[in-house]
């Protein structure tokens, strides 16, 4: 009777933090599989199609919102605040987004392929606007010793979602067609919501009120700040070590011989399978250390993949070192990803939560865009060895320089606490 009593209180003390953690999972899932489809798979589905470069490349500009959601975080908040609310948010952004496939889906991509470009657009304005309301969601209901399993949840849903988007849904449009692939897409998108539907708020959770300040002074009052220019400098340049090898790897991929089946093999399937992996395990290492060594862990790996892209580059690498290289980049990618969602919430305004995390967020995008731009002229200009030989050096300057940043800035935050 001992024995089934303690059991039970286990249970008891398990299941609330599995209904908690497999809820973050499959918003992040929700939003991050459809994404990736459009953005990754669609581009390939067109080219097959016929379609020109120019076209495919004004489906780019349905990312626009991703990069552009600050400016409306600050009313996801004003009209948030509280778990509640942003459920709310969730809620329709997630069905609007579902509605907007579920039409897509009885569209022609060849006659209708502008008004799927505007149909698309809002879907990702809904998406995005979901993203900001999820994280705000997350901060509220994670514990300060939960953040780290928590944004782990985020990443390994952004890897399968990347997984499933970029390979599987590929396979399925090959057997089923457009037609019934964005249909069983838009039912995947309701059915991930389900969880949130069943999340019961717990007493000890945290039910922060609406600030009826919130505006897009906001913003600009995140950047005034103490201190706030280190964490600026380092959500900029974070991913700088590892971002030119990612940009630059399927092109690689494909000089080196590699046909479209063994690349996305490689960098579509086991690459984010792993780093969905890795993230999961750095939550833990956080939970259990600190996110300073989790920093300088990161870093140091970030330089040994980097030197060994660039000891690759100077031979016809065979198929199982070139997997060891994919799964190196896209692990630490994976591990980067959960201690950057982890510093972000240390530096959260009270009802400013969508609007502060979307803020950091989106800079970790600009710099890695910047990142990106740089390393196609630069493997351009001095070839791939020539671009991992910089991301040798820039690793190696993050890592004597990042640490030093990141203790200030963490001094400011107790001081300020």
């Amino acid at each position: 009777m001992l024995s089934w009593s303690n059991s039970s209180k286990q249970m008891k003390q398990i299941n609330p933090k599995i209904n908690k953690y497999g809820t973050l999972l499959s918003l992040y899932l929700a939003q991050s599989v459809p994404m990736t489809f459009f953005s990754t798979v669609m581009p390939v589905i067109m080219r097959l199609e016929h379609y020109t470069l120019t076209s495919i490349g004004l489906l780019h500009l349905v990312k626009l919102p991703w990069i552009l959601k600050f400016l409306w975080a600050p009313m996801v908040d004003k009209t948030g605040g509280n778990i509640p609310n942003y459920k709310k948010w969730i809620f329709t952004s997630e069905l609007f987004y579902a509605i907007i496939i579920f039409i897509t889906a009885f569209l022609d991509l060849k006659t209708d392929f502008k008004l799927i470009i505007f149909l698309l657009f809002l879907a990702f304005t809904a998406s995005a606007t979901q993203d900001i309301a999820t994280d705000a969601f997350a901060f509220l209901i994670l514990k300060k010793n939960e953040r780290s399993l928590g944004n782990s949840m985020q990443s390994a849903g952004n890897f399968m979602g990347t997984l499933t988007g970029s390979g599987i849904l590929l396979i399925v449009y090959y057997y089923f067609g457009w037609r019934y692939l964005l249909l069983a897409l838009a039912a995947f998108v309701l059915l991930a919501i389900i969880p949130l539907y069943f999340y019961k708020v717990s007493s000890n959770n945290p039910k922060e009120q609406s600030q009826n300040l919130i505006g897009l002074k906001d913003i600009f009052l995140f950047f005034k700040q103490k201190g706030i220019g280190r964490r600026v400098l380092i959500l900029m340049f974070f991913y700088s070590g590892l971002i030119g090898i990612l940009t630059m790897l399927k092109p690689w991929l494909v000089d080196l011989g590699y046909n479209t089946k063994q690349i996305g093999l490689l960098s579509g399937i086991y690459g984010p399978a792993l780093g969905a992996i890795l993230a999961v395990g750095m939550g833990f290492f956080i939970k259990k250390y600190n996110k300073r060594l989790a920093l300088l862990l990161i870093l140091i790996l970030a330089f040994v993949t980097s030197f060994y892209f660039w000891w690759l580059s100077h031979r016809h690498p065979d198929f199982i070192p070139l997997l060891l290289g994919v799964l190196s980049i896209w692990g630490v990618y994976g591990m980067a990803s959960v201690f950057i969602y982890t510093f972000a919430m240390d530096r959260i305004r009270a009802g400013r939560a969508g609007t502060d995390f979307t803020i950091q967020i989106v800079l970790t995008h600009f710099g890695s865009v910047i990142m990106a731009v740089i390393s196609g002229k630069l493997a351009h200009e001095y070839g791939y060895d020539g671009l991992f030989l910089l991301e040798i050096f820039i690793s190696l300057i993050l890592i004597l320089i990042l640490p030093p940043l990141y203790r200030k800035e963490t001094k400011i935050l107790l001081q300020s606490s």
